[in-house]
């Protein structure tokens, strides 16, 4: 599809990070934007900032684990702009777990999903039937990752389940869009092709009481800043992509309609061929080796 002025777009977990270029991006192309996140204060002074440039934009508190919450914000949409063109089901939190899996909190597991994997699923459900029946262009983006989109890092296993459900989900989107001879198209996105500076280090400030942990951590949660100077410690360059590139590349996938928005990279062509290598050959997956802790 095109994206042209006036047509309206939805993004959740905009009020930071790649939601918030993804939105940014968008609104310089001239479309109306719809910021949904669970931080109230941020999404105030994102929506405000955007507003600042022209914008025309709608911003609202959503908690993407809440299937209400999720419906409310397409009511919302609709009532603001009648339509609905671009849908990022982008919010995402990390579980916070520690140690081997079987020492996990299952609170860690019930947030990571609710938020990651759910609220995909909520924002398909809230927001696929009235897309369809506008009968418009319109293109749905969820955010996968390639710890886990990809191959699994086992040191966030939680994480890269929910972000392989994503990957899966979405194959599944799209071929039942084919199936309709849907207007709408469906990608998977994979930021990157580098780290990233985002919120994602710091989920833990919006974990809600429900999914609260059950006992202390072991080790204190490490911020972004604190792992790059680990890693630099220990001799180990770290390169970052912009959030814009990834915002710019998420919105020529749009135009082109690619359903994997999976950004050049040596480093996940060689985890792509190693996995697939491994399952033709059925043999052990021997690409998880550099991860495997002692």
């Amino acid at each position: 599809m095109e994206l042209r002025p006036g047509q309206v777009a939805v993004v959740t977990g905009a009020a930071s990070g790649i939601g918030l270029a993804m939105a940014r991006r968008f609104a310089a192309d001239g479309l109306k934007v719809v910021l949904a996140d669970v931080e109230e204060a941020a999404l105030d002074k994102a929506a405000a900032d955007l507003r600042g440039t022209g914008a025309e934009v709608h911003a609202r508190v959503v908690d993407v684990s809440e299937r209400d919450s999720v419906t409310e914000l397409a009511d919302a949409a609709y009532d603001a702009y009648g339509a609905v063109h671009v849908l990022c089901n982008n919010a995402g939190v990390g579980s916070g777990a520690e140690g081997r899996m079987w020492e996990h909190e299952p609170n860690d597991w019930k947030w990571a999903f609710a938020v990651n994997v759910w609220g995909v699923f909520h924002g398909v459900q809230a927001f696929l039937p009235r897309m369809l029946a506008g009968g418009e262009p319109g293109h749905v983006v969820n955010t996968s990752s390639g710890d886990g989109g990809i191959a699994p890092l086992p040191t966030a296993s939680v994480y890269a389940v929910t972000k392989a459900a994503v990957v899966t989900l979405t194959e599944s989107l799209y071929a039942h869009l084919k199936a309709e001879h849907a207007r709408v198209g469906a990608s998977v996105l994979f930021p990157g092709p580098h780290m990233l500076r985002t919120g994602l280090w710091e989920s833990h400030r919006n974990r809600p009481e429900r999914y609260a942990k059950q006992r202390p951590r072991r080790t204190p949660y490490r911020s972004l800043g604190q792992w790059e100077a680990a890693m630099k410690e220990a001799g180990q360059e770290v390169r970052f992509t912009p959030v814009e590139e990834v915002a710019d590349f998420v919105a020529d996938g749009i135009r082109e309609d690619r359903f994997w928005l999976l950004p050049e990279s040596e480093h996940s062509d060689r985890q792509i061929r190693a996995r697939s290598q491994s399952m033709l050959d059925r043999a052990d997956p021997s690409y998880l080796e550099p991860f495997i802790l002692d």
